[in-house]
């Protein structure tokens, strides 16, 4: 008879949860014993932060959800960072928690914690498994709620005696959600709102219209239109580059982003939230959306977004409209000094066809859209809930993802994790995980020795008599970070490079040998000095001159 473990397992496998990221503890090694008459693959992390963020990056790759396994409420607290981020990612996953037997509870031993309160800030739905018996259809269910519109995070916490209990009963998961699509009445609206705008209309695409289907369907509406196509700030997964249409991302810094919307009488949103600034700042607008600007949401989350945008090509009449491709065009590979732009330069210059790319430069890759928005067909994955250490996470999720049914002769999508310094080192046990799965990524690190994003918000927000002692809690020089050391260490190739040739050199070495490598990218911040005093105030005037120069100085600062 199959105990606990055995019927979570085949239920998740049968229902095709196929990959589980672990760091397991006592409680989950009844889980752990039944992997081994399984098939399901267990990607062991060494940081409970890795799992669940590998988790999201597998989904944003595979579009189906992958388990963690984590260890009782202090297991998932250290997870929370990049759940945070899944959620915001919407992103299908499955949490499995071990929680202490049902009998044990009462004694209050040292580990034990409220979980379902700790999962609730990320999770949207939740049980604590009562039975045995009960196991496999409640594991059905939480892969059916990640599953169905809007894909989102499910917790199943399992106490150990239900998973060392005999009696369980295997289930399979409905695969097959149903959605609705946008209602007649809602597309008439905007599709009139399209036809009568022109220019005066913007889209903004988000979550699910970001693949080449989506794409293609908003340039045949902007085509025939005239309307501007956006992306949201940080989109979970979004497919550029040559033969896809183009779209401008909304920039992090809200100034500039207000400048982008400004002018636009009718904003029609589909799959996306309404563009807000990150941060409340001291006299600064909060909802970016221009005052005299209508909003249109095309769906609700629950609703077919990707069938709903391509009934609105219908209403506006764009059947027959061509899209406006991207051409390609590769920069070339720079020279001389090393800079975070001739660093995105060298990647647009090198980077592989189906390339993923798992972006967390922060102020380091402003250009990256610039210098790859031609380069061959890729995917960016960002950083969608702002909590940093996502990035080398992500990178190994998508990077498992992309290589499933991979030979000798077929080789999975490469991946190129950007990452800065101060956000590398949330999540460096990733850097392990990586080689012990021998996974095909190159790992970037922007090495400007500073938390170089918080300089500018000390700039921006306001803050008064910041002086030695406070900046030097975004300073990173003082004790330097030797990732090649640390990289090395752990079995993978890694070089510093201090010149753009080095540079060139080592990235054309990393994406043409297998398995990982890093490269310490040692980079000046992209802010500093004057540059770095003056950019509130520049910021602060764009609102203030004609639009035409505002949109040209936004530009220029961040393409």
């Amino acid at each position: 008879m199959s105990n606990g473990a055995n019927t979570l397992i085949k239920t998740l496998c049968d229902s095709g949860v196929d990959t589980c990221f672990s760091n397991p503890g006592t409680s989950e090694m009844h889980f752990v014993a039944a992997l081994d008459s399984s098939d399901m693959r267990a990607v062991l992390c060494l940081f409970e932060g890795v799992a669940t963020g590998a988790a999201d990056g597998y989904a944003r790759i595979a579009n189906k959800p992958a388990a963690t396994l984590l260890h009782l409420g202090c297991g998932l607290g250290n997870g929370i960072a990049n759940l945070h981020n899944a959620r915001k990612a919407r992103v299908p996953m499955i949490n499995i928690i071990g929680d202490h037997a049902t009998h044990h509870k009462q004694y209050d031993a040292p580990l034990e914690s409220d979980i379902e309160t700790i999962a609730r800030n990320v999770s949207s739905w939740i049980r604590t498994c009562p039975a045995t018996e009960q196991v496999g259809a409640d594991a059905a269910e939480a892969i059916e709620v990640a599953q169905k519109f809007p894909q989102q995070i499910s917790t199943l916490i399992l106490p150990a005696d239900v998973s060392w209990g005999e009696g369980g009963e295997a289930k399979v998961a409905d695969l097959n959600p149903v959605a609705d699509v946008a209602t007649e009445e809602v597309l008439s609206q905007i599709a009139d709102a399209l036809l009568a705008g022109g220019k005066k209309t913007a889209i903004l695409l988000g979550r699910r219209v970001l693949l080449e289907e989506g794409l293609v369907a908003a340039s045949k509406i902007a085509e025939k239109t005239g309307a501007k196509l956006f992306t949201e700030v940080f989109p979970t997964r979004l497919e550029r580059g040559a033969g896809l249409p183009h779209v401008e991302r909304i920039a992090y810094l809200a100034e500039m982003a207000s400048v982008q919307l400004s002018g636009y009488k009718h904003l029609i949103i589909i799959d996306s939230m309404e563009p807000v600034s990150f941060f409340a700042y001291p006299g600064k607008k909060s909802y970016l959306v221009p005052d005299k600007c209508k909003v249109h949401h095309l769906v609700k989350p629950d609703q077919d977004a990707l069938a709903s945008l391509q009934a609105l090509v219908a209403a506006v009449g764009a059947q027959d409209t061509q899209p406006k491709l991207q051409q390609e065009n590769r920069p070339e590979l720079p020279k001389g000094k090393l800079n975070a732009s001739s660093v995105c330069q060298a990647v647009g210059a090198l980077m592989l066809e189906n390339t993923i790319i798992s972006d967390e430069a922060q102020t380091s890759g402003i250009k990256l859209p610039l210098h790859t928005e031609g380069a061959p067909r890729h995917d960016v994955l960002t950083l969608t809930g702002g909590a940093i250490g996502q990035g080398l996470p992500v990178a190994i999720g998508a990077s498992i993802a992309a290589s499933a049914g991979a030979t000798p002769t077929k080789k999975g999508r490469p991946v190129i994790a950007l990452v800065g310094d101060g956000s590398a080192m949330y999540t460096i046990q990733s850097l392990w995980t990586m080689m012990n799965e021998n996974l095909d990524v190159t790992v970037i690190v922007l090495n400007n020795r500073s938390y170089a994003i918080l300089n500018i918000e000390l700039e921006r927000v306001g803050a008064e008599g910041a002086a030695e002692k406070a900046k030097s809690q975004l300073d990173l020089s003082k004790t330097e970070i030797d990732f090649v050391l640390m990289a090395k260490g752990m079995g993978m190739p890694a070089e510093t490079a201090t010149k753009a040739e080095e540079f060139n050199d080592a990235l054309a070495r990393a994406i043409s040998e297998p398995g990982p490598h890093l490269i310490d990218a040692i980079v000046p911040s992209e802010y500093e000095g004057l540059k770095l005093k003056f950019l509130p105030h520049v910021l602060s005037a764009m609102g203030k001159i004609p639009s035409p120069l505002a949109k040209a100085i936004k530009r220029k600062i961040a393409p």
